[in-house]
């Protein structure tokens, strides 16, 4: 384990109490920043010849008040959650695994490959499981060149990661193309598991029951890293490595556990959104949802309740997004754009706040 890393541990933005103090700072670091983004983004839809109040008004309604809407935006959160539990397990322990696209696309396509071979098979709640016990092996085990390569060699998990998703993503376009294509179909597919086998939906609503995967795993994950001595032991090598070689943990061990649980997370992402929703993968098909939900965790400080909310609120903009643009000819990237201003803009606060508790203390 190397003494002095380049890059700061992500472990090193513990959660805040929330006091007086705290509600002032979540107003100026959160909010504040939030509402200068969108109305830095009406400034530029207003120069396109766009009008904002509309734009802004058909993200809120399709995202959130539309009955279809809001079902399509609770279960684009399923994924979305799952990226995130796996997120903070990582960033708790102060490791870095940005090769959760990678993770969830290899599992994706397993569970893709695996379902409707073996519901022909085997009753649909066998098959379910089997998809998704894959999907978190098989992305455990693309998590463990990294693993070992930090654990034992020290090297930057941050490359190997990012390496290990060009390579995910590339093998499972081949996986595909090659091994897994559906031959009765022109477009390049898996095969594609029935609508009536795959999760079931919340009564009267096309809701997929991942999202209770999604909010379960979010949960556990909180409740274990603040609540039992495996997260304690967790959080402490994410806080100093040093000090917990010094107490007798085994850091390398305890490293090479974390980017398996991370990247079974996220390969159960893949497989609740195949089959939850999709039902097949397409080739070149890579929503990049884990890249996205990094800031979201970051921004929630490892909690795992403010999480979801952060989640939600990313899933109506990328939700409502999509049918603003549609209706008002915005371009639909700029949903993106709102976002990466959001980012960077909170990001910014999050500085500017940190200087002045600094300038406090001293």
């Amino acid at each position: 384990m190397d003494e002095a890393r380049a890059v700061p541990s992500p472990h090193d933005k513990a959660p805040p109490r929330f006091g007086g103090e705290a509600w002032r700072s979540l107003a100026l670091v959160t909010v504040g920043p939030i509402l200068l983004a969108f109305l830095l983004c009406a400034l530029a839809l207003l120069i396109a010849g766009y009008d904002p109040l509309a734009y802004y008004l058909y993200v809120v309604e399709r995202g959130v008040f539309s009955g279809q809407g809001l079902q399509q935006t609770l279960t684009r959160m399923a994924p979305l959650l799952l990226h995130a539990a796996s997120l903070i397990i990582a960033f708790r322990a102060g490791i870095w695994n940005l090769g959760g696209d990678g993770q969830f696309l290899l599992g994706s396509v397993m569970a893709a490959a695996l379902g409707p071979a073996l519901v022909t098979v085997a009753p649909d709640w066998i098959t379910l499981i089997a998809c998704m016990l894959l999907a978190m092996l098989v992305g455990a085990l693309w998590s463990l060149v990294p693993a070992l390569l930090r654990a034992y060699q020290g090297v930057n998990e941050i490359i190997t990661t990012l390496m290990m998703t060009f390579l995910g993503t590339s093998f499972a376009n081949v996986l595909v193309k090659l091994a897994f294509l559906d031959p009765t179909t022109t477009v390049p597919q898996t095969r594609t598991l029935p609508v009536e086998d795959r999760l079931a939906w919340f009564p009267g609503t096309t809701i997929s029951s991942g999202l209770l995967i999604g909010l379960a795993a979010v949960i556990i994950v909180h409740l274990v890293m603040t609540r039992t001595a495996f997260g304690l032991r967790l959080r402490i090598v994410g806080a100093n490595p040093k000090a917990a070689l010094h107490a007798g943990l085994s850091v390398s061990a305890l490293t090479v556990i974390v980017f398996a649980l991370s990247g079974g997370l996220a390969g159960l992402a893949g497989a609740v959104d195949i089959v939850g929703v999709f039902g097949n993968v397409r080739a070149d098909w890579n929503p990049a949802y884990a890249l996205a939900v990094v800031p979201l965790v970051f921004l929630a400080r490892f909690n795992g309740w403010a999480t979801i909310a952060f989640v939600f609120f990313y899933a109506v903009l990328d939700i409502g997004g999509e049918s603003a643009a549609r209706r008002i000819g915005v371009p639909q990237y700029f949903t993106l754009i709102l976002v990466a201003t959001m980012f960077i803009l909170l990001a910014l606060a999050e500085w500017l706040d940190q200087q002045r508790r600094a300038k406090a203390r001293s």
